[in-house]
């Protein structure tokens, strides 16, 4: 199993709405590396979901349950999606903040590449955010 972290701003997609949905495809990803990382993403691989620019913080977890296909809002075949359903809700958002000075996750792609909206956690960085938001 791999972990991962995709971003979301809460005014375009919230965690909430996406509880209410209960399974969505993730579209929108318009850089190659985050591409890539859906593509490298496995069905039951888990995924933390983090609130960006608004609240800047991990509010839940989630499931990959389709992997990677041709992104249906676009004809361009370089863009694709994965099907993702909720798992949990933390039960404490875990912030950019605690994140950063935290000094076992002070390194993970979200403190080095906060510009990318989908990258790998390590199953450490992983267990430890949820250590955090309990």
């Amino acid at each position: 199993m791999n972990y991962w972290l995709v971003k979301s701003e809460p005014f375009k997609y919230s965690w909430e709405q996406f509880n209410k949905d209960g399974r969505t495809f993730w579209d929108g990803v318009r850089n190659y590396q985050a591409r890539n990382n859906l593509k490298a993403m496995k069905e039951g691989d888990l995924v933390m979901f983090y609130h960006s620019n608004e609240g800047k913080h991990v509010v839940g977890i989630a499931k990959v349950v389709k992997e990677f296909y041709q992104d249906p809002t676009t004809e361009d075949t370089n863009w694709v999606v994965v099907d993702l359903a909720p798992v949990e809700t933390l039960k404490n958002p875990v912030t950019l903040e605690t994140i950063k000075n935290d000094l076992f996750l002070k390194d993970i792609s979200l403190v080095r590449q906060g510009r990318l909206s989908v990258m790998p956690l390590k199953q450490n960085e992983f267990d430890r955010i949820i250590e955090l938001g309990s």
